[in-house]
């Protein structure tokens, strides 16, 4: 028996609520926060109607959308002493809707008469919960109106409600709550010692008279010297570090075991999936557009986050890869490491960088031997 829709909110609500850090007394985040996701999902639909099939993103970007919108009905119910899971089952009179969505059915959603009227009443319930800020004792039959337009809404475009509620919480939980790390993936614990990433390393980062870096791991030069490749110089020639990072925190560097042919070759299957060219070229891809975010935001220098806009485009860049099963929290904390310890290496033209698996850790040390 599949789990009706009054108990996965339950649950949903449950899982969600750590992730609520948002003032609890001030309705007007979360108002705001409710109308601007009910806005993206209008804007998604937008782009369906002017791009058809060229929107390939759609599914993915309504699923979000509307995951995004019940997360901040939960959190406004949560404000007003209401509970989500009863303004729902209200909304459709107690009875708990079975979800929609399968095969040929979400294929071009759009093509569903009357989804343009029930979004664009989805947009009307919206602004009608800004009375509440004033009138907190509308509550409940404003929040069951809302709730009503909502559930139509997703009805009409052919979502799954038990699907938009899970990757809420994969997403949500991912990104605010810090990462177990007991439970975190390894990736290559099964496989030989000489096909893991090390598990403690000390590698050398100098740099020539020519300007180029180059990199030596237990006293033997490893990779190619490297420039900036740019006619601005901006420490490029160190982005090594961020490999570094990947290997130390997440337990993830394509980039970095080919470097040091440490690759999975026992298993030609996760060699060529996950080790091969292409996940190379994922990686330097990935590295290389986050430096030019970071250049804009002095290389993340005094930030203690990252944008989760920034986050959401990692997840992208590495989907189908076996590293989109670390959180996004943790690809924060390996973002925001990596780069601290590249500002000291831009800023010494070298160092040692110090890499631990066991403690998911990085660190910098001066060529003179002093950590900093």
């Amino acid at each position: 028996m599949k789990p009706s829709r009054s108990s996965v909110l339950t649950d949903y609500m449950n899982q969600v609520e750590p992730t609520d850090r948002l003032p609890p007394n001030d309705l007007q985040p979360i108002l705001l926060g409710l109308f601007g996701e009910v806005g993206g999902i209008m804007a998604a639909a937008k782009k369906f109607h002017r791009e058809r099939e060229a929107f390939a993103g759609y599914r993915h970007a309504v699923e979000e959308e509307f995951g995004d919108a019940l997360w901040y009905f939960t959190a406004l119910c949560r404000r007003l002493a209401c509970r989500a899971d009863e303004m729902l089952a209200r909304a459709t009179n107690g009875e708990a809707p079975s979800n929609t969505a399968s095969g040929s059915d979400v294929a071009t959603p759009l093509t569903v008469p009357g989804l343009d009227a029930t979004l664009l009443r989805l947009g009307e319930g919206a602004a009608d919960l800004f009375v509440l800020r004033t009138s907190p004792n509308l509550a409940h039959a404003k929040l069951a109106a809302f709730a009503e337009c909502y559930l139509e809404a997703l009805k009409a475009a052919r979502i799954n409600f038990a699907e938009v509620a899970r990757k809420n919480v994969a997403k949500t939980r991912g990104r605010f709550l810090a990462p177990d790390y007991a439970s975190l993936p390894t990736f290559d614990h099964d496989f030989p010692e000489e096909e893991q990433l090390p598990s403690h390393f000390e590698i050398k980062i100098d740099q020539s008279r020519s300007g180029r870096s180059y990199l030596q791991w237990n006293s033997v030069f490893i990779g190619d010297p490297l420039s900036d490749n740019i006619r601005d110089p901006d420490g490029y020639r160190f982005h090594d570090v961020f490999h570094f990072a990947h290997a130390a925190i997440l337990h993830w560097s394509p980039t970095f075991r080919a470097v040091i042919k440490q690759k999975r070759k026992s298993d030609p299957r996760v060699d060529d999936a996950q080790d091969g060219g292409r996940a190379i070229v994922v990686e330097e891809g990935l590295t290389t557009w986050i430096f030019s975010r970071a250049k804009e935001l002095n290389y993340f220098e005094g930030q203690k986050t990252i944008s989760f806009d920034l986050l959401k485009t990692v997840q992208q860049f590495v989907s189908g890869y076996e590293v989109e099963a670390c959180p996004l929290s943790l690809w924060e904390i390996a973002i925001l490491r990596g780069y601290d310890v590249f500002r000291q290496v831009k800023s010494n033209r070298g160092g040692i960088i110090i890499g631990d698996r066991s403690k998911r850790t990085i660190e910098y040390a001066s060529l003179g031997g002093s950590n900093s």
